[in-house]
């Protein structure tokens, strides 16, 4: 499983996903949108910060939209 997290520059809640995962101690790739729109279309992302659980096949297993801490813990369990 891979954990995926979109954000922006300048976007608050993006930093406060990204504190809350590196305070979890859990490995996560992060995706500039503005730099990586085509990420954004693939999943259908309009607004950031949004945090997904990939399978293996890069499949969407779960997401959380915002900073939302008992839905990014959810994400966790399946890690």
């Amino acid at each position: 499983m891979r954990l995926i997290k979109l954000e922006q520059p300048n976007c608050n809640p993006c930093k406060m996903v990204s504190n809350y995962l590196n305070k979890a101690g859990v490995e996560y790739e992060t995706v500039d949108v503005t730099q990586k729109p085509e990420v954004a279309a693939q999943f259908g992302v309009m607004g950031v910060p949004v945090t997904f659980l990939l399978n293996e096949q890069g499949e969407e297993v779960k997401r959380s939209i915002g900073f939302k801490p008992n839905e990014l813990d959810e994400l966790l369990k399946e890690l």
